[in-house]
């Protein structure tokens, strides 16, 4: 009994410490100053990509898989070929609503991508971390990236937007006349449908290099500028980030093998003076690298600049969404308001979960320790309007934890302890 009472009280004292360290209850979108520093333990990370991504994961040609492996990220990635009927040989721009948003496949598809944990070596292999951080967790962190000749896109730049029902380009690989400016937009708008559904998750959008031919450079420009400047305006959330390999690569340091990286001029993606720089000089829109004998995939000169430039960028955008999803604020619609509730707290081996909702809708619960670390992560589907869940907490050690709920409403966070 008497070390029952000390391991209240020391939950108690803690529970304070944690709370006041964390954003007051009363505030909501809190703005975080950036930070490019390294994740503090392995995260998991798979990058979808065809032969430029392969390239750039090489140690031979890019060298990013061992950059990511230095900073702290268990690298999986998927290529040609791979997953249920062959959904890996398609990375278009159109293929995109096929992976996240078809409703008879998408859930298959990333079921196997959330869970894989390979090294494709197509184009040459790369340092990985030699233990997985986490054998039976899942990839948080999505990137994706689709090849050079989709940055031929027809039309005009400022073409209305179509409804997804009404965009022939989903579905569609590149050189279908249905690739223009106006339904690459509308395709990427309507992947913040399922993006939202998932803050668990960090998805990273990487652009399209360059091609050589100027013809269509400008509509590539265009698309590209709009995702990194327009695309998230009003998203209300921290889990999706653009990273513009496309304006890195339109640059260079006076030769196809000098890169300009570390310089004040050119066009860069980075972070620059303490802070992310996007720059342009609103000249140079074709492939400033390109490979032996005029090939389009970024040679390595290229790739070398667009890593180092690249990786403190995800650094910045996995804190920004770490810092998101571990904020105590509470996030509200008018469209209602759900109940949760954990008891008993302080909790020995189980404590139940119950919630009541205003209307059907999918429930993702993160736990959090009081330092910020997320130790797990539930997914409920199809869930009725009021029910509960019974949480196994065997596995967590004394302390504080939080519970973040979200809902198609919005986000609501709980502490519970844990005293056994």
């Amino acid at each position: 009994m008497v070390m029952r009472l000390l391991c209240q009280m020391y939950l108690l004292i803690t529970l304070v410490i944690a709370i006041t360290a964390f954003p007051s209850l009363s505030q909501t979108n809190k703005i975080l100053q950036d930070d490019p520093t390294q994740p503090a333990n392995p995260v998991r990370l798979v990058f979808i990509h065809h032969s430029t991504g392969g390239n750039w994961l090489a140690d031979s040609w890019g060298g990013l898989g061992r950059a990511l492996m230095q900073n702290n990220y268990y690298a999986s990635d998927v290529c040609y070929y791979w997953g249920r009927n062959d959904i890996g040989s398609r990375t278009d721009l159109g293929n995109w609503w096929e992976w996240f948003r078809d409703p008879e496949n998408s859930t298959g598809y990333l079921e196997d991508l959330y869970a894989i944990d390979q090294m494709d070596g197509q184009y040459g292999e790369f340092e990985r971390m030699t233990v997985n951080p986490d054998p039976s967790g899942e990839n948080v962190i999505i990137m994706f990236k689709s090849c050079f000749p989709n940055s031929k896109l027809l039309g005009v730049p400022n073409d209305p937007v179509p409804s997804i029902d009404n965009n022939s380009m989903k579905g569609q690989s590149e050189g279908s006349e249905s690739y223009t400016v106006a339904n690459a937009k509308g395709i990427y708008i309507d992947l913040l449908e399922y993006f939202k559904t998932r803050t668990d998750k960090l998805f990273i959008v990487i652009t399209a290099p360059p091609l050589s031919d100027p013809t269509y450079a400008d509509n590539a420009r265009a698309f590209n500028l709009w995702l990194v400047n327009n695309w998230l305006t009003g998203y209300p959330h921290s889990n999706v980030f653009v990273f513009d390999f496309y304006n890195c690569l339109t640059t260079n340091g006076g030769n196809t093998e000098t890169n300009d990286l570390g310089s004040e001029n050119g066009n860069h993606h980075r972070w620059w003076n303490g802070a992310v720089q996007h720059t342009y000089d609103g000249n140079s829109n074709t492939l400033a690298y390109p490979s032996e004998g005029g090939d389009e995939h970024p040679n390595p000169v290229g790739n070398e600049k667009t890593t180092s430039e690249y990786i403190p960028l995800l650094n910045v955008a996995y804190n920004r969404w770490i810092q998101s999803i571990t904020n105590v604020d509470e996030i509200t619609s008018n469209l209602g308001n759900p109940v949760f509730s954990i008891s008993p707290s302080p909790a020995n081996e189980n404590c139940m979960i119950k919630y009541q909702l205003p209307g059907p809708s999918f429930i993702r619960i993160v736990i959090i320790n009081s330092i910020g670390n997320v130790v797990d992560e539930i997914s409920l589907e199809g869930t009725s309007m009021i029910g509960s869940y019974r949480y196994n907490n065997s596995l967590l050690y004394n302390g504080v934890y939080f519970m973040k709920f979200s809902t198609k409403w919005g986000i609501k966070s709980l502490p519970f302890t844990i005293c056994k």
